[in-house]
């Protein structure tokens, strides 16, 4: 396992690595000068060859997918865009969600004057969906009154579990963008990676427990 200020390259061939991203980092660089550091600008000062995939938003921690070359980069977005890989997160939300296990499916578009908060738009929204699972109620120092869900993403829309959870009345926990009261972080994290070896096809899964 190799660390950087946080960061953790917790497996690493010479086609993909995989790493372990804390809260509060982003993932790709910024416009403005006091936003270039970030996980992939990281990554290339051990890995030169080391090319974004996908991304997790800024106050997110949990599991990144990187391809180390152009070739590689390639054949994962495929997986991506075909929706081959399979992606698991935990939150814990405010309240006591109703039901075990569910879906949200409405469509989120950017709201431009108060970028980058997304919004819920029926009229020209892309379409978003997200799969939900409870694990538990009350948790910590969140008292009895918030839930812990496992969640899937079915597609990838920009925030789309933080304003799905927020639409339907359980912000995740610390997200005061999308109404939460404030806390000590964004209480969502990218617990599994799962998909097709792009060197050779063979299944491959990573775990990593939430911190929280």
């Amino acid at each position: 396992m190799i660390e950087s200020a946080g960061l953790f390259v917790i497996f690493h061939d010479e086609h993909l690595l995989i790493v372990q991203k804390p809260p509060g980092l982003l993932s790709v660089p910024g416009r403005l000068p006091e936003n270039r550091d970030c996980v992939v600008s990281r990554l290339q000062e051990a890995y030169p060859d080391a090319l974004t995939v996908h991304r997790l938003d800024q106050v997110t921690s949990g599991l990144m997918l990187f391809a180390r070359g152009k070739d590689m980069q390639r054949a994962l977005a495929m997986q991506f865009e075909r929706r081959q890989v399979c992606k698991r997160y935990v939150a814990i939300v405010q309240g006591r969600v109703d039901g075990t296990a569910g879906e949200i499916a409405l469509p989120l578009i950017c709201d431009w004057p108060n970028r980058p908060k997304q919004k819920v738009d029926f009229e020209i929204g892309k379409p978003a969906l997200t799969r939900w699972r409870l694990l538990a109620y009350g948790f910590g120092a969140g008292g009895p009154d918030v839930s812990r869900l496992e969640l899937e993403p079915v597609t990838g829309r920009s925030h789309q579990l933080r304003l799905h959870l927020a639409s339907i009345g359980h912000p995740i926990v610390g997200d005061t963008l999308y109404g939460a009261a404030p806390a000590g972080r964004v209480c969502l994290h990218a617990s599994r990676l799962s998909f097709a070896h792009p060197a050779d096809g063979r299944a491959a899964s990573f775990e990593s427990p939430p911190p929280f």
